[in-house]
């Protein structure tokens, strides 16, 4: 069922199945976007932007164009360049064509606010001139969608900051209506990238938590774009990301890309992890690559730190602006030891415990009182409120009180940069001539600042005098800190040993200096932006390549809304087909599994339904079928279950026990009955077992089976990976398989599977005279894909002892990948299915219709 979180917004990401893709809204005047869906491109105007390229472009969308934006106070007009220090624009770089492609096609709002009457003009300007799609929200929604939910919620709780008081716009807590224009302003993008995409060519690249719904939006109107995502916030661990009350919304939206980029495998790691423990998926590493299996898709998770734009920063570091700079504070601070601190002004830089850090090393350090100096540069406040104001107030006051403690008349220990946005030369200036950069934010996604002083102090012929030798201190909790292995890693919350750290930077010899920064230097200058943005742009393309192949099939509502890709050959179960092939002949075989076929995994009592006992007697007493149940349930059970069923055919224990019907004895397989392992096995089962709060041991008279999958999913999922890896160890010398299955860890005697059992089903009756020719093949997991194979192959070079089966429907349940090539939903259907045979009758389609209804209303 859909959540109240977001019921009103179903009319946004519709529930209804997904249609057929159309091509793109294209321009038709100039700055004017035409919402005809099936335009030719002979009526569109020559827009600058053409939907349908000859060749596949890169669209990326971000928050925010990488565009600057000036207007003239004087006669209003706009003009525009681009923002060379802005991510989006530094990653042209890595993308086929370089930077100066015009296959790169950038969507976003501008940092400036558009009168309505000014829009049209400008979309066609930025059109034109830069290839950008700007993204106009209302006033009042971008307000309520970056201030509100973006600033004030989401970016909070991203860097483990719980929403436990008030503040502005609605609180830190949850509010449904910021929810709401978060949502709105997601969908707006998804428009604007609607309108100029080719989906069947196109790369679309979105950035960033401000967009964590575009991903649903955008796979539901195109099922097969090419969708990657890459998260530049920090991820929280499972148990903060899980306050969330539209948690789930947000993990499948995230999950509807084809590649998701972390900077961290801590980050990648806690996304795992809330996948794990939220929706139940597993992961698994191949050849390098972590990869979600969801619903048919795989959702590759990439593992990749950002980098520097190394072209740009060398231009400005031999900019003349920069060199002038550089000597007026060669000048300045020739008789100190620079240290330097660049944050941005928020909570979670951590600019107040730096500056308390500095006030211990003065006092520890008294011989370091009148040498050094730290200079605190302050970005502006990317938002707004309360929050902001105290940490500035804090800030300050520290810092005049260290000043007025340790100063002198020319001496300030603390210098605070923070009446402006200081231009990107000033900063570099800084970074070339400090002896040491701290970094140490509280919490942090990426924070580029140690690769940029890295690469600053690494000069140029243009920076005379500037040493190669840098030292860093780095908060171990950014993305940065595990790729600079010569830093000094600290903990910013330990005052003490910051100061040390610090100390230990100013004091370090020279010679360790040169050491730490070369070590740094190279690493830092091949990973740069370039590196990082091709690396991405490779794997998209890897990671999608496989789409025209593909079926896609949408199912959920709203948020929840995922696509299913199937084969080209994997489609629904036709009643009517099955039923006219059952009336054609004459010698049938109908197998059966059990558990979630016949009876759904999540009913408590495991015992059939009067509807379902009934059906099987009725189809098993046709003198012209042979039914079986084949499940891994014991013998005892089944029999038990199914005893008024007189010509019921039973394999319990995944066929190692074989019943014709109700009169006949159970056969053994003949697999050699020797189980003295279990002496073994149990032992160390029993072990796991009371070191495992909620797993348990299912005894069977062929097999041991340990469960887990009521145990905490991390820690159980770990302890069957160690008791998979134990009884593999064990029973190395023993005639047995060690299985691993959903949530369960299996030992059973060799030569015995549901496959096996069937091929010796299809021989027996072969040899008797009445070889099917009409098999019907059910089942929903693991061990039935071994049936499936079986019936398939059937008459075939592979198997030719068995013989050519005329009509074979091997069915899974549930639309999902496997080597049946017919799915049903549930075993409603599956019922239904069997009704049908049992009433010869097509006229059970429209029961299902209404059972269907029935059914979903009841969940």
């Amino acid at each position: 069922m859909p959540s109240h979180s977001y019921s009103d917004l179903l009319s946004l990401v519709s529930s209804h199945p997904t249609p057929s893709p159309r091509l793109p809204r294209v321009m038709t005047l100039p700055g004017l976007l035409s919402d005809a869906d099936n335009e030719a491109d002979t009526d569109a105007g020559g827009g600058p932007i053409s939907p349908c390229p000859p060749t596949a472009r890169r669209i990326i969308v971000t928050n925010h164009l990488p565009i600057r934006a000036s207007r003239d106070p004087s006669s209003g007009i706009w003009s525009f360049s681009w923002d060379s220090d802005a991510l989006a624009f530094q990653l042209r770089s890595g993308l086929p064509g370089g930077a100066s492609s015009p296959d790169v096609v950038h969507v976003g709002t501008l940092r400036a606010e558009i009168d309505s009457t000014d829009q049209d003009a400008v979309a066609h300007l930025l059109s034109e001139k830069f290839r950008c799609v700007p993204v106009f929200l209302p006033p009042d929604l971008h307000n309520r969608f970056y201030h509100g939910f973006c600033k004030h919620y989401l970016w909070p709780l991203l860097h483990y900051h719980l929403p436990l008081s008030a503040a502005a716009f609605g609180g830190l807590r949850y509010d449904r209506g910021l929810w709401l224009a978060y949502l709105s302003a997601n969908k707006l993008f998804a428009d604007r990238v609607m309108e100029v995409l080719s989906p069947e060519d196109d790369f679309v690249w979105a950035h960033d938590y401000h967009l964590l719904a575009l991903p649903t939006f955008l796979r539901k109107r195109f099922p097969r774009i090419k969708l990657g995502f890459f998260f530049h916030s920090p991820f929280p661990t499972s148990e903060i990301f899980r306050t969330i009350p539209v948690r789930e919304e947000l993990l499948r939206s995230l999950l509807n890309t084809d590649l998701l980029g972390f900077h961290t495998f801590d980050y990648a790691r806690h996304f795992l992890a809330c996948c794990s423990r939220l929706l139940g998926l597993d992961y698994e590493s191949k050849r390098g690559y972590i990869g979600l299996d969801y619903y048919g898709r795989t959702v590759t998770v990439k593992i990749l730190p950002c980098g520097v734009d190394m072209g740009q920063l060398g231009a400005v570091i031999a900019s003349v602006d920069t060199k002038s700079k550089v000597r007026e504070l060669i000048e300045r601070f020739k008789d100190n030891i620079l240290v330097l601190g660049l944050d941005d002004m928020d909570m979670f830089k951590g600019i107040s415990l730096k500056f308390l850090a500095m006030e211990q090393l003065l006092e520890t350090h008294p011989e370091l009182r009148g040498l050094v100096v730290l200079v605190q540069i302050a970005n502006p406040a990317r938002s707004q409120g309360k929050d902001i104001q105290e940490v500035q107030e804090e800030i300050h006051l520290i810092a005049k009180r260290i000043n007025e403690k340790f100063g002198s008349h020319n001496y300030d220990p603390i210098i605070l940069l923070d009446d402006g946005p200081l231009p990107t030369y000033e900063k570099v200036a800084y970074y070339a001539v400090a002896e040491c950069c701290v970094v140490n934010p509280v919490r942090d996604g990426m924070n580029l600042i140690p690769y940029e002083y890295t690469v600053c102090r690494q000069g140029s012929p243009a920076l005379e005098g500037i040493p190669k030798r840098s030292v860093i201190v780095v908060s171990e909790f950014i993305g940065c800190s595990p790729s600079l292995s010569g830093a000094i890693r600290i903990n910013p919350w330990n005052v003490d040993a910051v100061a040390e750290a610090m100390n230990l930077a100013v004091t370090m010899p020279m010679a360790e200096k040169q050491l730490r920064h070369d070590k740094h230097f190279k690493y830092v200058s091949s990973h740069d932006v370039s590196y990082w943005a091709r690396s991405f742009d490779q794997d998209l393309q890897r990671a999608s390549k496989d789409h025209s192949l593909r079926r896609f099939w949408g199912i959920g509502f709203g948020l929840n809304f995922r696509v299913v890709a199937l084969s080209p050959n994997f489609r629904k179960l036709s009643v009517e087909q099955v039923v006219s092939a059952y009336r054609r002949t004459s010698n049938r075989l109908i197998l059966l599994d059990y558990d979630g076929t016949m009876i759904p995994k999540s009913k408590i009592g495991k015992n059939p339904t009067k509807e379902v006992v009934q059906i099987l007697d009725a189809l098993s007493s046709d003198e012209k079928n042979a039914v079986f149940v084949v499940s891994g349930r014991g013998k005892d059970s089944l029999g038990s279950w199914f005893d008024s069923c007189q010509k019921l055919g039973i394999c319990a224990e995944h066929g190692y026990f074989t019943r014709w019907n109700r009169d006949s004895p159970w056969e053994p397989s003949d697999v050699v009955a020797d189980l003295d392992w279990k002496k073994i096995a149990e032992p160390v089962m029993r072990l796991y077992t009371e070191a495992t709060d909620g797993s348990y041991i299912e005894h069977k008279e062929s097999a041991l089976v340990w469960h887990h999958q009521e145990a905490d999913p991390d820690f159980g999922s770990c302890q069957a990976k160690e008791l998979l890896d134990h009884l593999e160890n064990v029973l190395a010398n023993e005639p047995v398989a060690v299985k691993r299955g959903q949530h369960i860890i299996e030992v059973n005697p060799q030569g015995i599977s549901k496959g096996i059992v069937v091929r010796h089903i299809i021989s027996t009756l072969t040899c008797r005279g009445k070889p099917p020719d009409f098999v019907l093949c059910i089942g929903d997991d693991r061990s039935d894909e071994d049936m499936f194979e079986a019936i398939t192959t059937a008459g075939t070079q592979i198997k030719p002892s068995l013989p050519f089966i005329s009509e074979v429907f091997a069915c899974t349940v549930g639309n999902k990948p496997s080597k049946a090539k017919y799915y049903l939903d549930d075993t409603v259907e599956v019922i239904i299915l069997l009704e049908g045979l049992v009433d010869g009758s097509t006229q059970t389609t429209r029961r299902a219709s209404h059972l269907r209804v029935s059914f979903e209303g009841s969940l």
